[in-house]
């Protein structure tokens, strides 16, 4: 990979070369994907040279203000792309696709060019990259390991730069582990927030959409050009009005996570601990023993059975044509009964209470994307074993209904790379992103395999519209009304403190029991000053909140320790008469503790 086509390789590159001199542009671009060998296992079918040459026509008579112009992607070979093949990695199964995927028609309006279709894991059934007649795809750091799967190809030509970003599907963990495996970022939208018309179904229920990248902004803005309703999609969902979430800050990691003798694993995710406390994150062991009872649903309960429903009869008529690995995982789908769906559709109900309540006391999960990184001879040996152990933090993900974000994480002392996941209550793609940009800045990454650092995102949530407020008491995290800030979409930012001419009180006769802050300009009253929490909400949301808050409390400006001026509520002075000086406590929470 030269440093030229390294620098050409992201969405900003690649448009702004297009707007700045398009012709000098498009002879690069051809040039570039030209230059992808036909020997490439990564790729199942490419753009030839003469309809290379129409799409850059095309290209030339849209608008230049397309968020997406020039940008060259590839989808993978589960996703229909008008006129091309669509194979599933089975050339029995074969057929040419009359009209692009809702997805793809959305991604090519908005200016990007596709320029091929990726290798899988065969009818998207696996996690290893290994389950093709098109061949094995490997590594893109080492080809004796596994690219992952099943959107392996998809990833691999990301992580080499060879487009700039590309289209997986994930219902196991598909657009997550060849991320973690490759170095690159892996977005897992809520499940039909893409729609997945024109997509090979795998398990139609849970199937997703998935972004590969290899930055924060390249897949933020293909999330924007994809993510729509779509009526046609009887799986698509509409987001609603306002979304509940907060940058998460109280991670929940596993209390006794398993690495299946993968040292280097359990090293570089003990590292990756180090970096997210560094960075001010809470973290927190659980059990995940409700999350591991849910995932073993997909593929030892009756959910196999959508897969059989997909292309059962296919394998009936055509049983050689299918991977054997792959219609050994299949054919398992036509012995559940519908007595046994309806009793694992009970246990996910009974289990997703539970889970619900976790995510009541922290704002997401954060786990190794992968527990082990398995060689493509050790998955020859033992190829069901090592991709069950491939989906350990994956497989429970869409039969929850959250959301991911798979992210690099560091580098092994051998060289292969490390990644992490953070997951979240659907729709929370925002908070993900926002949590990507806060850990890219305490530990950054290298984009893919060409070494050269991926650049800091622009998205961020201080850099958002709306307004920073300051709270102390009962709307703080875990207190009564911080309801009234998650259900207006506000954003937590940080704890931080107050400066130290601040003084705590406990109000007399309130419900829920509130604090009052004081300024006291001169005194130390709190060398530490007091804690509180900082939240961003937009302008109709703070005049909502504000409706809500009865006196003596009002909205005025808290300085912080840091010196920064902040909205905040503060207390009338006639209402601390009668209140308890509760300064000392340094905080609210520490006073509730103590009393």
């Amino acid at each position: 990979m030269t440093k030229a086509t390294t620098e050409t390789a992201g969405v900003a590159m690649w448009r702004e070369r297009f707007r700045q001199d398009f012709d000098t542009a498009a002879k690069i671009f051809r040039a570039h994907i030209l230059a992808i060998g036909d020997e490439d296992v990564a790729w199942i079918h490419r753009i030839d040279e003469a309809e290379l040459t129409a799409a850059i026509s095309r290209l030339k008579a849209l608008p230049s203000e397309l968020p997406l112009y020039g940008v060259p992607f590839a989808i993978k070979d589960n996703i229909d792309a008008a006129g091309w093949p669509t194979t599933v990695a089975c050339p029995d199964y074969r057929y040419i696709a009359k009209e692009d995927a809702t997805v793809v028609a959305r991604l090519r309006a908005a200016g990007a060019i596709l320029v091929g279709k990726t290798n899988l894991d065969q009818f998207a059934t696996g996690l290893v990259g290994t389950r093709s007649p098109y061949g094995e795809v490997p590594n893109a750091f080492n080809p004796d390991y596994i690219s992952g799967g099943s959107s392996s190809g998809s990833a691999v030509a990301v992580a080499r730069a060879q487009v700039a970003f590309a289209l997986g599907t994930d219902t196991a963990g598909s657009g997550r582990v060849p991320a973690g495996l490759n170095n690159i970022v892996g977005l897992k939208p809520t499940r039909g927030a893409l729609s997945t018309r024109g997509v090979v179904p795998a398990c139609a229920s849970l199937d997703c959409v998935s972004i590969f990248a290899m930055n924060l902004d390249d897949a933020e803005a293909v999330l924007k050009v994809a993510m729509a309703a779509d009526e046609s999609d009887p799986w698509s969902r509409t987001a609603p009005d306002r979304i509940p979430q907060t940058l998460p800050q109280r991670l929940a990691i596993p209390s006794n996570p398993m690495w299946y003798g993968d040292d280097q694993q359990e090293a570089a995710w003990e590292a990756a601990l180090d970096a997210a406390k560094a960075a001010g994150f809470e973290l927190l062991e659980i059990d995940f023993a409700p999350f591991f009872e849910l995932a073993a649903l997909l593929y030892e309960g009756p959910w196999v059975t959508e897969r059989w429903v997909a292309i059962g009869e296919f394998i009936s008529e055509k049983p050689q044509a299918v991977h054997p690995v792959v219609r050994g995982i299949i054919e398992q789908g036509k012995h559940f009964s519908a007595a046994d769906q309806f009793r694992a559709e009970y246990r996910r109900e009974a289990l997703l209470k539970t889970i619900h309540k976790v995510f009541e006391t922290i704002d997401a999960l954060l786990v190794p994307t992968c527990p082990t990184f398995p060689s493509r001879k050790a998955v020859a040996a033992e190829p069901v074993v090592r991709n069950s152990e491939l989906g350990r933090y994956t497989n429970f993900v869409n039969l929850a209904d959250l959301c991911a974000l798979a992210l690099p994480a560091g580098f092994r002392t051998d060289g292969l790379p490390f990644g992490i996941t953070l997951i979240a209550p659907a729709w929370q793609h925002h908070a993900l992103l926002a949590w990507g940009s806060r850990w890219q800045r305490q530990h950054p990454w290298t984009q893919g395999v060409s070494g050269v650092p991926a650049p800091l995102s622009r998205f961020d949530e201080t850099t958002h519209s709306g307004h920073v407020l300051a709270v102390v008491g009962a709307h703080l995290r875990g207190q009564p009304l911080n309801h009234q800030l998650v259900s207006r979409a506000a954003v937590f930012l940080e704890t931080t403190r107050s400066a130290p001419d601040y003084r705590l009180y406990a109000l007399a006769n309130t419900t829920p029991a509130k604090p009052g802050l004081s300024h006291c300009p001169g005194s130390n009253a709190s060398a530490e000053g007091i804690e509180l929490e900082l939240w961003q909400l937009d302008s109709t949301a703070l005049g909502e909140l504000l409706m809500e808050v009865p006196p003596p409390l009002g909205l005025g400006t808290v300085q912080l320790k840091d010196g920064r001026q902040v909205k905040g509520f503060i207390c009338e002075g006639y209402a601390l008469h009668d209140a308890k000086d509760i300064t000392a406590h340094g905080g609210w929470r520490a006073y509730l503790e103590n009393k």
